[in-house]
């Protein structure tokens, strides 16, 4: 960070705690954000009924990545690999990733999202484990699948939860995860929303470990809630997101994926309008 950048941010800071400029007017100093992705999951019951339409909606929000989700269609919603890439381009969309079942066809997998110029596959989740060994295992898995990747000509990421941050056997899970995976093949995906439900905090985890998170899953958290599934429209929660994100693009995040799992008094594609609206005002 540069000294000017920093004197900024202390000024800047200064003023914001004493609540005489905003989260956002904070970070005015910085670029607007100009590409931010969807994890398409936030409109999963949609996508099924008419998937092109959803996404033509979706663009029409703003939103120019796609990151996608393994359901009953596949990763590329019944249509083959190019003609879902065509599709998505013609729109001014670029399919980054996707999430999907990394146990079953993985090597094929692989090969699709690197036939359409996707960056990653990645794991969604892996559960609570019964010792912190198993995460050691499940670290190794994950050097395995980044190995397919890297032949492949992309890249494996791990998305985490609120679990892999939860103390066990005296360590935490996620840094277990990130001492024993290559660094050279596998990256980390962080969901923002997770790592402070779990008590965490995600300015530590970026600073600690730069250049291991390059995505980031944008989801706010209603504020004041003791729930754990309390997701809300980016913006309306408690995440301080212009500085998280800040954060995160100076030690290494490329990727800004939002995602939205709750809708309260709204639709999913409302809701996802509304979250499209706030990161095109978003200054990081």
């Amino acid at each position: 960070m540069s000294v000017s950048r920093r004197k900024f941010l202390q000024t800047s800071g200064l003023l914001a705690a004493a609540g005489l400029i905003s989260s956002n007017e904070l970070f005015a100093g910085s670029l607007k954000l100009k590409n931010y992705g969807i994890q398409l999951y936030t409109v999963r019951d949609e996508m099924p009924k008419d998937p092109k339409g959803v996404i033509k909606q979706l663009a029409s929000f703003g939103y120019n990545q796609i990151e996608s989700f393994e359901g009953d269609k596949g990763m590329f919603w019944g249509m083959a690999p190019l003609e879902f890439k065509k599709y998505a381009e013609g729109l001014g969309m670029k399919i980054i990733s996707s999430h999907c079942d990394i146990d079953k066809d993985f090597e094929k997998k692989a090969a699709d999202a690197a036939s359409i110029g996707m960056k990653y596959l990645i794991c969604p989740y892996r559960g609570p484990q019964k010792s912190i060994d198993d995460f050691k295992k499940i670290a190794e898995d994950f050097s395995a699948k980044g190995e397919i990747c890297r032949k492949n000509g992309i890249r494996f990421a791990y998305h985490n939860h609120d679990y892999s941050f939860k103390p066990q056997d005296g360590q935490i899970p996620e840094d277990v995860m990130l001492a024993n995976t290559n660094p050279d093949t596998v990256d980390f995906e962080m969901d923002i929303y997770w790592v402070v439900t779990a008590g965490a905090d995600p300015i530590a985890y970026l600073n600690k470990y730069k250049n291991r998170y390059r995505l980031g899953h944008v989801k706010d958290r209603i504020k004041n809630s003791t729930e754990t599934g309390a997701s809300c429209i980016l913006g309306q929660g408690s995440i301080d997101f212009p500085k998280i994100l800040t954060i995160g693009k100076e030690n290494g995040m490329e990727y800004f994926i939002v995602e939205q799992e709750r809708y309260d008094n709204s639709t999913e594609l409302d809701s996802a309008k509304a979250d499209a609206k706030y990161m095109s005002m978003l200054l990081i």
